[in-house]
């Protein structure tokens, strides 16, 4: 396998009963995307293929589970087309590698630093261990924001990484750590259980979120094959906003949640979700700022040729 790199699939191509003149007879492409674990920011991913707006689109589509750190190496090793993270991207863009963003749907991120009950100001996690999906990560950036703001010293927190978000929760509901961050529904499954949300981070920082970032060789190669993939996830988007009980069924199913926690997470997710798909300026050069902290980037670096939106709907 390429690169070394092991992946498990944890989602294979849907199966899904798509009326035949809804599959165009235009060739099909095959594409694989990565994701570090379930999460609802993933939504839109899962309704394109579940309620077959990929197979729609001519798309044979394959879900790879990886850790974060190893998806934008995948991606330049042809072990998948996408990755999803936005903020890695950019990260390993600036780094160097011809990755660009291609879809951007959030503009803001809904990460929530929860805790046991036993913490009750941010002093109180002096000596105690966090759980974080990975090292510059979303969760990592935010988590160190928070730190800054409380002029507390990262070494005075302990650090393991889980590789995402539902091992994050695990991770705290086993008792492993005294906190973590997450994103609904995990967050009021959480307080379901006796932990409590201790503060929201998104305002702590301008990060990128959700979307999907590709080589620059993809667009090259493969631009039919990425505009139709970038069409299925817009449908997606629409079907979300047009139906909200059936949307908040799947996530109660999907994650094993409770009405309640399953309809807070909707109501998240949709007011998340920006409407053209495009990455706000303001949050890429925030995002920049941050990783100026750990590596020389240029004063005038524009991230906007770090994306590529001319394959989004209404662009052709």
């Amino acid at each position: 396998m390429k690169l070394g790199i092991f992946v498990l699939v944890f989602f294979f191509t849907a199966v899904c009963s798509v009326p035949a003149t809804a599959l165009s007879a235009e060739s099909s492409y095959k594409i694989r995307i990565g994701f570090p674990s379930l999460a609802f920011s993933y939504m839109p991913f899962y309704v394109a293929q579940e309620k077959g707006f990929l197979k729609k689109h001519g798309i044979d589509s394959e879900y790879i589970q990886m850790r974060t750190p190893i998806q934008a190496q995948a991606v330049m090793a042809g072990n998948i087309n996408y990755l999803t993270s936005v903020s890695n991207g950019i990260s390993a863009a600036v780094a160097g590698l011809p990755l660009v963003v291609v879809i951007s749907f959030c503009d803001t991120s809904p990460w929530v630093l929860v805790t046991n009950k036993d913490i009750n100001k941010p002093q109180d996690l002096i000596g105690k261990t966090i759980a974080l999906s990975g090292i510059r990560t979303s969760p990592y950036y935010f988590f160190q924001a928070f730190l800054k703001k409380y002029e507390i010293s990262e070494k005075d927190v302990g650090i393991i990484t889980t590789g995402g978000t539902s091992d994050s929760f695990l991770s705290l509901t086993t008792n492993r750590v005294a906190g973590t961050i997450l994103t609904p529904p995990f967050d009021d499954k959480a307080v379901s259980l006796g932990y409590k949300k201790f503060m929201q981070l998104g305002d702590l920082a301008d990060i990128p979120y959700v979307g999907l970032v590709t080589s620059q060789a993809e667009i090259k190669n493969n631009r039919e094959s990425v505009r139709r993939t970038i069409a299925a996830v817009f449908d997606s988007l629409a079907w979300l906003r047009a139906n909200r009980d059936e949307s908040t069924k799947m996530i109660v199913d999907k994650f094993k949640v409770k009405q309640p926690e399953a309809e807070n997470t909707y109501a998240t997710l949709i007011r998340l979700l920006n409407k053209d798909g495009r990455l706000n300026p303001k949050v890429a050069r925030g995002y920049l700022d941050i990783l100026r902290q750990e590596r020389p980037i240029p004063a005038d670096y524009d991230p906007m040729k770090l994306v590529d939106f001319s394959l989004l709907p209404g662009n052709r």
